[in-house]
């Protein structure tokens, strides 16, 4: 695809954040490196508590009188226009509303903060739109950023593995790599205004009223990890409390609690009869890691993948990721479901 090609559709990049300010300048200087440059950028802060705002108020200052010294573009013109609004106390459901409707162009591409994009991410989603006019919502790919072996093994127990759509493997369908029509936006009611999981309601809508999906296994965001064993027992905590509230346990809460139910009668076995009832669960224990390996391996040598330690630490992040989930759970029926949005209604016009 040639750039004049690429330079048919004009798209608005909307980016919901809340308390960013460790990663936003990376984000923003991958947007300053896409080889399509978006025709205008619009974050969403969400009631950030630190310097999130001035921060991208600066970098926006600074592209505008052309020097900022990330800046790739060739000419001012060519630079997009960075937006901020400032929804105060807002979801990133709710961030994602106001910012698709503040939008100047009919198509729009999403993404989050804490996410680097590859400077070709725009360009191979436009590129899959205009491939096919019926096209009404492209998805791009992602992956994990891994610079440490936490998050290598990370990685390895949450990240979600790669699966085939329409004959292109990626991970997806994300909304933090996606871009699409503001009619589909409109006809599916917008995001619901919630912190967790409404991205999944909003996907799952969009595949029930038949919109045409087009695939960009190419158009790639990376994702940075949780770095941390806290700070991902704290993220997991969150997001589980969150999907409570929105009501998505069964696809979630439920299947976990089943596993963990199947140990009972291991357990009251090694307690009325031997302690090598014990080694059913070790067993049941180790296959899962294993799996979870096997299904990430992208094309990894087995024996690295097995490496003991890298499989221990494996193991006990999904314990960790357990152990927050069932938290969650717990805090979310104890604590009320309004804190889980807020007061104002999505934004669809």
């Amino acid at each position: 695809m040639t750039d004049q090609f690429s330079d048919k559709l004009r798209v608005s990049l909307v980016v919901p954040v809340r308390d960013e300010a460790k990663c936003i300048e990376k984000l923003i200087a991958s947007i300053a490196a896409q080889t399509r440059a978006p025709d205008e950028v619009i974050f969403v802060d969400g009631g950030s508590k630190d310097e999130t705002v001035r921060l991208i108020r600066e970098t926006a200052a600074r592209r505008e009188s052309g020097g900022d010294p990330e800046e790739r573009s060739g000419t001012k013109d060519a630079r997009p226009r960075i937006r901020v609004i400032e929804a105060g106390e807002a979801t990133p459901g709710r961030g994602r509303n106001i910012g698709i409707a503040a939008a100047q162009n009919d198509w729009v591409a999403l993404t989050d903060a804490g996410i680097e994009l590859e400077p070709q991410w725009l360009q191979r989603l436009i590129e899959a739109a205009e491939q096919d006019d019926r096209v009404r919502v492209v998805y791009g790919n992602y992956e994990p950023l891994v610079t440490t072996f936490f998050e290598r093994c990370a990685s390895l127990a949450y990240v979600a593995p790669r699966r085939e759509h329409d004959g292109v493997k990626l991970r997806g369908p994300s909304i933090a790599s996606a871009m699409l029509h503001r009619e589909v936006w409109k006809e599916v009611g917008g995001f619901p205004n919630l912190r967790a999981a409404e991205d999944l309601f909003f996907t799952e809508r969009i595949k029930e009223r038949g919109f045409k999906t087009g695939w960009a296994p190419r158009a790639t965001a990376r994702w940075h990890l949780r770095p941390t064993i806290g700070a991902t027992f704290r993220k997991f905590l969150l997001y589980s409390k969150h999907n409570v509230w929105a009501g998505r346990q069964w696809d979630w809460h439920y299947g976990l609690a089943r596993n963990y139910l199947t140990a009972l009668p291991f357990i009251a076995l090694a307690l009325a009869q031997s302690a090598w009832w014990l080694l059913g669960l070790l067993l049941v224990s180790f296959a899962r890691v294993a799996k979870n390996i096997w299904e990430r391996r992208d094309g990894r040598d087995i024996r690295q993948l097995l490496n003991p330690i890298q499989f221990a630490c494996t193991g006990v992040i999904l314990l960790v990721i357990d152990a927050a989930s069932f938290a969650g759970w717990i805090q979310a029926a104890i604590q009320k479901e309004g804190a889980a949005r807020t007061e104002d209604q999505p934004v669809v016009s």
